[in-house]
C-alpha cells in the first residue's frame, strides 16, 4: 500500500510542477487546499481498495508447510511462492491491476513533463531552463529511483518470478522499500541553498 501511495503522490507532485511552470498565474486558483485534500483522500481510498483486493485473493489460497519468507516484510509475491494451490489468478491480477497502479501514475508524470518541456522551450528569458530544472530536478531523480526499483520488484511474470534467485529479489526489494525512501529527504534538500553551500564546502574545501 505504501508503494502505491508513493506512486500517486509522485504523480500529484508532477501535476503541481506542471501548474507551477505552465500556468504560474493560475497556481493559487488551481492548487487549492480543498482540491489537495480531495486528491489525498482519493489516493488513500484507492490504495486501500487495491490492498483489500489482493488480501481477498490471498485468503482463498492454501499454503504449504514451509512458512519461512525470504523477505524482511510481508508482500504479495513471497506469499504466492508459498501457496500450494493455483495462483494464476493472483499473478494475473498482480500484473494487470498492479501494473496499472504503476503505469497510470507514470503516464501522468511523463505527460506532465512533456508539457513542462514544451513550455520551457518556448520561454526565451535567460535562465528559464535552469529555473525549471531546479524546480523539477529533485522530483525527477526520485521518480527514476522509485520506478526503477518498483519495476524490478513487481512487474514480472510468474514464471520469471519463480525462476529468479531469491537474493536478487531481496536486493531489489531493499532498494524499493529502504534505500529509495531514505534518499528522498536528501534529494529534495538539494534545492536548499544552505545545503548546497555545505556540500560545496565538504567536497571542495572551505
Amino acid at each position: 500500500m505504501a508503494g502505491n501511495v508513493d506512486s500517486y503522490v509522485l504523480a500529484a507532485m508532477a501535476w503541481d510542477r506542471y501548474v507551477a511552470i505552465c500556468k504560474p498565474l493560475h497556481y493559487t486558483a488551481v492548487v487549492t487546499l480543498p482540491r489537495c485534500m480531495v486528491l489525498l483522500g482519493a489516493v488513500w481510498v484507492g490504495t486501500a481498495l487495491h490492498s483489500l483486493l489482493h488480501t481477498a485473493l490471498l485468503a482463498r489460497l492454501t499454503f504449504c508447510n514451509n512458512r519461512v519468507l525470504p523477505y524482511f516484510f510481508c508482500d504479495v509475491h513471497p506469499l504466492l511462492h508459498l501457496a500450494c494451490s493455483d495462483t494464476s489468478l493472483n499473478y494475473l491480477v498482480a500484473i494487470v491491476e498492479g501494473g496499472s497502479v504503476i503505469i497510470v501514475p507514470a503516464v501522468c508524470i511523463m505527460a506532465s513533463y512533456v508539457f513542462i518541456g514544451a513550455a520551457v522551450c518556448q520561454v526565451r528569458a535567460p535562465g528559464g531552463f535552469r529555473k525549471a530544472f531546479s524546480t523539477c530536478g529533485s522530483h525527477l531523480m526520485v521518480v527514476v529511483l522509485f520506478y526503477g526499483t518498483v519495476v524490478a520488484v513487481y512487474l514480472k511474470p510468474s514464471s520469471q518470478a519463480e525462476g529468479q534467485k531469491e537474493d536478487r529479489d531481496l536486493v531489489a526489494t531493499v532498494m524499493f522499500s529502504v534505500v529509495a525512501p531514505t534518499l528522498n529527504p536528501y534529494i529534495y534538500s538539494l534545492q536548499n541553498r544552505e545545503i548546497k553551500a555545505a556540500l560545496g564546502k565538504v567536497f571542495m574545501g572551505s
